[in-house]
């Protein structure tokens, strides 16, 4: 085994997740002090056009932003980008007209304090969950801004992540690479993977540029996997059997005029064999349906999609769809000798809740911090990288199937099926088994920084008309919480009273940092 030292880093593959993962690494080896830092390039073909799908992101991403050092303005502006502070889930439990719940991003007033969800049941249980205890849903109802022009840049007032054009952010992470972070572009296609002796990756050999080494190399070529999955053989384990979707229909829906208004969420309505997406960004919407082609038809998914368009202000006539197909799953493991997978080439399950843009963002970040400084060092790095990322899949499968099990639809099989016991992982049903007794809490999960943390559980169960049945054996915190909820309530009101429309605070960032450029 060589003890040779990491110096040099090839990122196989652009787009988002080649140049989120670029811009961390760069940003924290000092790429740019040349031969006092890591040499960091990114090898992206010109044949190969990124998806330009996945178009929100978690709250996690203005750290990620902070990071790398890019203005918060610049990239409103760039990436076409607006305020996200979670999602809507629309005629996910009976499909009825008025069936809708929250998911946002501002966790329950008093939650580690006193039980919010026993309060709750026993102080209002006729009002919906999250808008009891989280003053997040009205503000989303309203269309407000998360936050104030005098806001700084990546403080909230209420807590938030963004929608974007994905095709954009990666040209703006692009041009932040290259300008400020010392990063290395080689625009050229691979045609071939070069391997020491000892069954490393030596080099990617390139059409144009010859044999490009390195000593870790980091695959971001989407589905193709072309350096763990094809070179390595590492397996994609699928999922499909518990999360059915795997074709979608995406297309771009224009506003009515330019007034009109930003959705503050993501907008997710259920329908006969799978869901719609709703994005609204400043210039546009980003709409799609994603489905079980074992469920439903083309055909019929491009109608319904049509369908929802022209019935929610969108026009009568809207471009063909673009059809997007997948295998949902992850790989066998995540980290293979000097070689590791970031983004779709490790895996992608749904768009559901987003996880897919946050993935990148811990992957890239768990890297560029526990970068091995030699090749002596990078197997017990890697053990513990697959460690992880292994319970983190597994629990994006469990959170995403929670929003299917909970169902109460039985108009079609899509919904039938997703109910039934075999498709449902063991870990969630055990958890569904003491949740009918004791509501989620840390205590449930065995790691300390969970991707999905138990208030995120807590809204979708509560939100979907779950009931835990605690009431005896929990102390009664009732009064302690209702102050809470009464905090809630008031600042609700006061954000109400002092935050402006989400395109109106848009408008104001995007025009005073053209005024200073």
């Amino acid at each position: 085994m060589s003890s040779s030292t990491i110096q040099h880093i090839v990122i196989a593959g652009g787009g988002s997740a080649g140049w989120l993962s670029a811009a961390l690494i760069a940003a924290e080896h000092q790429a740019q002090n040349g031969s006092a830092g890591l040499q960091v390039t990114l090898i992206e073909s010109p044949d190969v056009a990124p998806i330009g799908v996945g178009e929100g992101t978690w709250p996690s991403m203005r750290i990620t932003l902070r990071r790398i050092g890019v203005s918060e303005a610049d990239f409103i502006r760039e990436c076409d980008a607006s305020f996200k502070q979670g999602s809507r889930f629309n005629g996910w439990t009976t499909g009825a007209e008025n069936d809708f719940y929250f998911h946002p991003f501002t966790p329950p007033q008093g939650e580690g304090d006193v039980d919010m969800v026993a309060a709750w049941q026993r102080l209002y249980p006729e009002r919906p969950f999250a808008e009891v205890v989280c003053p997040q849903p009205e503000l989303c109802l309203q269309g407000k801004a998360p936050k104030q022009i005098q806001t700084p840049e990546y403080a909230a007032v209420a807590n938030y992540g963004y929608h974007l054009d994905a095709t954009k952010l990666g040209l703006f992470l692009r041009r932040h690479c290259l300008e400020r972070l010392g990063v290395r572009h080689v625009s050229d296609h691979i045609l071939a993977v070069n391997s020491h002796e000892n069954g490393d990756i030596a080099s990617l050999q390139t059409r144009d540029n010859g044999a490009i080494s390195g000593d870790l190399f980091i695959d971001c070529t989407g589905m193709q996997s072309l350096l763990l999955g094809k070179h390595f053989g590492v397996a994609l384990i699928p999922q499909k059997h518990i999360l059915f979707n795997d074709t979608a229909m995406a297309v771009q829906v224009p506003y009515p005029n330019e007034n009109s208004p930003i959705a503050s969420q993501t907008l997710s309505t259920a329908q006969d064999h799978g869901w719609i997406w709703d994005i609204g960004l400043p210039t546009r919407r980003g709409t799609g349906y994603v489905y079980s082609s074992a469920h439903g038809s083309d055909e019929q998914a491009e109608t319904a999609l049509r369908a929802y368009v022209a019935k929610n202000g969108g026009p009568t006539e809207i471009p063909q769809p673009r059809k997007l197909s997948f295998t949902p799953g992850h790989r066998e493991k995540f980290w293979h000798r000097n070689c590791v997978a970031i983004g779709q080439s490790a895996g992608f399950i749904e768009p559901l809740e987003a996880s897919a843009l946050v993935m990148v963002e811990l992957s890239a970040a768990l890297v560029s911090e526990q970068m091995p400084a030699t090749r002596d060092a990078m197997d017990i790095l890697a053990k513990r990288f697959n460690d992880l990322f292994t319970y983190r899949w597994s629990s994006v499968i469990n959170f995403l199937k929670l929003h299917y099990v909970l169902t109460k639809r039985t108009d079609t099989a899509y919904w039938r099926d997703n109910c039934l016991a075999e498709t449902i992982p063991e870990q969630l049903t055990e958890l569904l088994q003491l949740w009918q007794h004791h509501n989620p809490s840390r205590h449930d999960f065995s790691r300390v920084a969970e991707l999905f943390p138990a208030e995120s559980y807590q809204y979708i169960l509560y939100g979907m008309g779950f009931r835990t049945n605690a009431a005896v054996r929990t102390p009664d915190t009732s009064q302690r919480a209702a102050g809470y909820i009464r905090d809630a309530a008031l600042t609700r009101d006061k954000m109400l009273a002092g935050l402006q429309s989400n395109r109106d605070l848009i408008r104001q960032i995007v025009q005073s940092r053209e005024m200073r450029k």
